[in-house]
């Protein structure tokens, strides 16, 4: 598959972008039932949850990515990205390949990184 990146928008109205790090790997579900936009892209985070959505207007979509409508058919239901940039009003990823046991393992791995230097 081609690479695709992404952007993430909307972290205001969940946690902000202070929950994301650089190299974070991020759960991605698409939301066909959400009455604004058929194409919305979910962005989870473990413990936390819902923390943004992949962007999808002209106006939050950054320069280099594609938009959920455009990636939305080169995706699965459920996938995953990773944290390349962190801006502050965006997060640029990159959607990650590989199998879903490898990806959660990386999740875990990360949480634990996490929870050992803020205790």
């Amino acid at each position: 598959m081609k690479e695709i990146n992404l952007t993430i928008t909307g972290m205001r109205h969940y946690y902000g972008n202070g929950v994301f790090h650089v190299g974070d790997i991020l759960r991605c579900r698409k939301e066909p039932e959400n009455e604004y936009d058929a194409e919305a892209i979910q962005v989870l985070l473990p413990v936390y949850g819902k923390v943004g959505y992949i962007a999808n207007s002209p106006y939050t979509v950054a320069k280099g990515t594609l938009s959920a409508g455009r990636a939305y058919d080169q995706v699965k239901k459920k996938f995953y990205i990773r944290v390349l940039y962190i801006c502050t009003n965006q997060i640029i990823c990159k959607v990650e390949e590989g199998r879903k046991e490898d990806m959660e393992s990386r999740i875990s791995r990360q949480l634990k990184a996490i929870d050992d230097t803020e205790f």
